[in-house]
């Protein structure tokens, strides 16, 4: 199996803060984070696709064809948008990092059979890089677990 990884960028806005907790709770746990004008980041995400490289191209998975499906599933929607305003997913859900990379896999995965199709491939992984001092990975599930 060869893994390829690329990387994509991002700037969104968030605010966290839990809509079911008092004001003063919600600076207690997320501090200046929960100010309410919000904050914004310049986010980085790594998507990981591993498979067998084709016999012809020698590629696991054609660059554009990946390209298209992050642009599509992810940047298009998140980038330079307030994700507790802009981003359903986050009307009742704390806009952490660890919160956007659950909703950035769904959306990956709900896109996967559109760009994907019969294709011997899984997503490996993806990382979530909030700043130069916090990033969050996850490994999904293996490709028979994909849509």
């Amino acid at each position: 199996m060869t893994t390829l990884t690329k990387r994509y960028g991002f700037a969104a806005s968030h605010r966290l803060c839990a809509p079911s907790l008092s004001e003063q709770r919600n600076r207690e746990i997320f501090g200046k984070c929960a100010n309410p004008f919000g904050h914004g980041h310049n986010y980085s995400l790594e998507v990981s696709i591993q498979g067998e490289p084709d016999p012809r191209s020698g590629m696991v998975v054609q660059r554009s064809a990946m390209d298209s499906w992050v642009q599509r599933a992810v940047i298009r929607r998140v980038d330079h948008t307030h994700l507790n305003s802009e981003i359903t997913e986050f009307g009742e859900l704390v806009p952490t990092s660890e919160n956007l990379l659950v909703v950035i896999e769904g959306w990956l995965r709900a896109a996967w059979p559109d760009y994907f199709p019969g294709q011997s491939l899984r997503l490996a992984s993806l990382r979530l890089e909030e700043t130069p001092r916090n990033s969050f990975r996850s490994a999904p599930a293996a490709a028979a677990d994909l849509p």
